[in-house]
């Protein structure tokens, strides 16, 4: 069962006890709700703490509205002149402003004027009050201002206020007003206004600070609800997430918490699901829910308990992982259980199929050396028949260029004038350009015929290259590979010839640095296999390079003592990672996305079978790197 969000738990909250109190709340809740009938949409929809400032704001204009009238009212008994009716047209022009506005600050202005002016109205008009500017109604006026506009808004409001009672007013009284026969001290009724403007900011001072720090602490609380509910909502979704059955409990096992696995759990073991507050034991037979209450109190001690129970379900048994665990709460006490359960029914028939499949990966295992032998022969294969697939195409490009259509329809037309064959040559237009077409014909039937024996050449050493290969693997012996006299830089041209294409079609230079070394006693073919798989790791790694000048250096010299050959391959592509060297060339590692991680593997069990060794060199990934193969000169032990 998902967790309750915050805002659903306050809502939640049950009403206090008692008649009188839900009564009376509505009552209030009645009185709010014809409060926000004077209240336009926006303002009605607005935080809880706006919407208390707004209620407020109609609630005095209705106030202030009934004051007056009830004053015109009063007029009519009394000799008071019936002003406030005007007030009264004011208070209703607030109302209609709070209606109809989306800002307070509209209604708010007009509500402050209306009472701005009716106050300085009477202060200035009774010529007889002195002291009206000190009065300590004037201190409502800030503070109902700095409720309703803000701090900012109502410092300027208060400063016209303060000038204009406590320094305009007296002013006023002191020029147009006779006051030498009055008996009072003329600085002593400055100070007090002086006095009087000061309390005024500091009445607004007050209401800011209040202002601000209810908001401060709104928003702080508002932070936190927030905060809260994201992390209860984060919460439930990944209990809801999870396949695994996870649910809580009180200290007395009364179920609190169950996800969806945990109801589809019980509802296929008992056809129901569980119910909140009810405890789990209540499900179980008395002696498996004598053993859980036994299990609960050890975890209700701080212990934690991982076991395994197993269900029968239908037909089919149900083995559960469970993990109990305390759930602790202020001052490390423990206030429930958890309880995590997974479905591993599947693992444990692994588990029992694993021990029948021992004897059959023990007779697997023996033929683990062919698996590795056939791989090395689909590699190999797989490097020659590139070439294979390059002649073949520069072939097939060839023949469908072929001038032999040309000379059919030549001897065509002779055959056509065969009966006057010399006039046809000697006279006809056409046949005058018979003999010079013949000639030039025959001479590229020529080059085709020596291009296209020279690439069925190249076909027929590769084919042999995949005979021996296969032959080589299919007599599974160290001698099986024949023993030949080699020139290496023609073997190597030989191997280059196989990516010629590639190499010219990625602009890739190729640098030949051979020094005078004599020819070598060594297996032709191993050595074949191994120079093509070196430069096809460099051509892949001239291609991921970002190099604009793409470069394969090939090195052929003696070594020191002139006993061992050194064959290098260097390229200026992607480098290897230092971390990569040591494993490069382990069976089946490999940094390429679409490597399989054989090719570097099986030649270096090559050159070690050829009494020779295969080592790499980078300065690090982006620098390029060097692959060197040294081999025996004399070809002993091969």
């Amino acid at each position: 069962m998902a967790l309750p969000s915050s805002a659903e738990t306050i809502q939640d909250l049950p009403n206090p006890p008692g008649g009188v109190a839900s009564a009376g709340s509505e009552k209030t809740s009645g009185l709010l709700r014809w409060l926000d009938l004077f209240l336009s949409e926006p303002l009605r929809n607005a935080p809880p703490a706006d919407l208390v400032r707004h209620r407020v704001l109609v609630g005095t204009a209705f106030f202030m509205l009934a004051l007056a009238m009830l004053y015109v009212v009063s007029t009519l008994f009394t000799p008071y002149a019936p002003a406030p009716g005007i007030a009264g047209l004011l208070y209703v022009a607030t109302l209609v402003a709070a209606r109809k506005s989306s800002r307070i600050e509209v209604p708010a202005v007009i509500l402050l004027a209306t009472l701005t002016v009716g106050f300085v109205g009477g202060v200035f008009s009774n010529r007889a009050n002195f002291e009206g500017g000190v009065h300590a109604t004037n201190l409502l006026l800030p503070a109902f201002a700095v409720y309703l506009l803000g701090p900012r808004r109502a410092l300027l409001y208060t400063l016209f206020i303060a000038v204009l009672m406590d320094g305009v007013h007296p002013l006023y009284v002191t020029h147009q007003v006779d006051i030498s026969a009055q008996s009072f001290s003329l600085s002593r009724f400055w100070v007090r206004h002086l006095f009087s403007g000061v309390a005024f900011l500091g009445i607004w001072g007050i209401g800011a600070l209040h202002s601000t720090a209810r908001d401060a602490a709104h928003q702080s609380l508002e932070r936190a609800l927030k905060k809260l509910q994201d992390s209860e909502s984060k919460l439930s979704s990944i209990i809801e997430s999870t396949d695994d059955i996870v649910s809580s409990t009180d200290t007395e096992g009364r179920l609190l918490v169950a996800n969806s696995a945990m109801k589809l759990f019980f509802q296929k073991l008992l056809g129901a699901q569980p119910e909140l507050e009810q405890k789990l034991f209540r499900y179980m037979n008395p002696e498996r829910g004598q053993l859980w209450k036994d299990r609960f109190a050890q975890v209700l001690q701080g212990q934690r308990l991982r076991l395994e129970e197993t269900y029968v379900v239908g037909d089919t048994r149900m083995v559960v992982d469970v993990s109990l665990h305390p759930i602790l709460v202020a001052g490390g006490q423990v206030g429930g259980v958890t309880v995590f359960g997974r479905d591993v029914t599947s693992r444990k028939q692994a588990e029992t199929r694993l021990g029948e499949l021992h004897r059959t990966l023990v007779d697997v295992s023996r033929q683990t050396g062919m698996a590795e032998i056939a791989t090395g022969v689909l590699h190999n294969v797989g490097n020659t028949l590139n070439s294979v697939n390059i002649s073949t195409t520069l072939v097939t490009e060839q023949l469908r260029r072929s001038r032999v259509t040309g000379l059919t329809r030549a001897t065509a037309l002779l055959n056509e004038h065969r009966a006057d064959l010399a006039t046809f040559i000697t006279r006809d237009p056409q046949g005058q350009q018979l003999p010079p077409y013949l000639i030039a014909v025959s001479g590229q039937l020529a080059e085709e015929r020596d291009a296209m024996l020279k690439e069925m050449q190249s076909l027929t050493q590769s084919v042999e290259h995949i005979k021996s290969i296969v032959s080589m693997q299919q007599k599974h012996a160290r001698t099986a590979g024949a023993v030949e006299q080699v020139a290496v830089p023609q073997l190597i041209d030989e191997a280059l010839r196989l990516h010629a294409i590639s190499f010219e079609r990625l602009a890739i230079r190729i640098v030949r640095n051979y020094a005078d070394v004599p020819l070598i006693f060594v297996d032709r073919h191993k050595l074949l296999q191994i120079l093509i798989n070196l430069l096809s790791n460099a051509r892949h790694a001239l291609v991921d390079s970002t190099q604009q000048d793409k470069c394969l250096t090939i090195h052929v010299q003696l070594a020191p003592g002139g006993e061992r050959l050194l064959i290098g391959v260097t390229d200026n592509g992607v480098g290897i990672a230092p971390e990569n060297l040591s494993r490069l060339f382990s069976q089946g590692f490999t940094t390429k996305k679409t490597g399989h991680g054989f090719g570097l593997h099986i030649s270096a069990l090559a050159a070690d079978e050829m009494k020779g060794r295969l080592t790499c060199t980078s300065p690090g990934s982006g620098q390029g790197a060097t692959f060197t193969l040294e081999l025996p000169v004399k070809g002993e032990g091969v």
